[in-house]
């Protein structure tokens, strides 16, 4: 069972700038758990589960995201088990479709 899930969003110039790949490339790289995916209100909404600390890292690490991002907010929740069940079946991370 993992030790920390957040739920993550991040708006500002977040979309149409590979933020979704460099997220499931840094959250696979960290061994995380979790998903990503845009919305339609411009943001990238995201969850990261796993070890305390990693999760945390991943969290400031997507303050300032891919070169090609200009992040303006991260508001950072708690999550919960549930919303893992979102990602497809049998990854440990997804980039799901846009809501």
């Amino acid at each position: 069972m993992s030790d920390a899930i957040r739920h993550v969003t991040i708006s500002g110039r977040v979309q149409g700038v590979g933020y979704r790949a460099w997220v499931d490339d840094t959250a696979r790289a960290r061994d995380l758990e979790g998903w990503v995916r845009n919305r339609r209100d411009g943001c990238v909404e995201a969850v990261f589960a796993g070890p305390a600390e990693p999760v945390t890292a991943m969290i400031s690490a997507c303050r300032r995201g891919p070169s090609s991002a200009r992040v303006e907010t991260v508001q950072d929740d708690a999550g919960n088990p549930e919303m893992l069940k979102l990602r497809r079946a049998g990854e440990r991370f997804s980039v799901l479709p846009t809501i």
